[in-house]
């Protein structure tokens, strides 16, 4: 079990799940800060002027406390599709290029054929070469 877990560790995935998540957070620091400064305003200038921006109160009475802010879920989803996609097109896919091309002098290995498989494959060929049939 800990023999698994070491080449588990060692084989680099863990490392670069690590750095992926280390720089996925940092960056989506960075992109909330944009999206907030720039994108919040312009989608808020949608909304009502009376209001906090693109959204709507569910009882008039109770305006702050029943307000869904439409913009904020905008904002949280180009948040993440912009994060995503950089995460994706810097590291990803680089890293899908880079095995790929570590790959690409490799043969893959021929499937493992089962025991029953290989049996009736030798029983063939053996009455193959007592009846002379030699053809495939």
């Amino acid at each position: 079990m800990l023999k698994g877990f070491k080449d588990f560790v060692l084989r680099g995935n863990v490392i670069e799940l690590a750095v992926a998540v280390v720089i996925g957070s940092a960056f989506q620091k960075v992109v909330d800060t944009v999206v907030t400064s720039l994108v919040t305003p312009v989608i808020n200038a949608a909304g009502n002027p009376q209001t906090e921006g693109l959204g709507f109160s569910i009882r008039p009475d109770m305006a702050k406390a029943t307000y869904l802010d439409v913009s904020a879920i905008i904002n949280a989803l180009i948040v993440f599709l912009l994060t995503a996609a950089v995460v994706y097109f810097a590291f990803v896919l680089p890293m899908n290029k880079l095995a790929e091309r570590r790959n690409r002098g490799q043969e893959p290995e021929a499937e493992a054929v089962s025991e029953d498989v290989a049996l009736l494959r030798e029983i063939r060929d053996l009455l193959r070469t007592e009846r002379g049939d030699h053809r495939l």
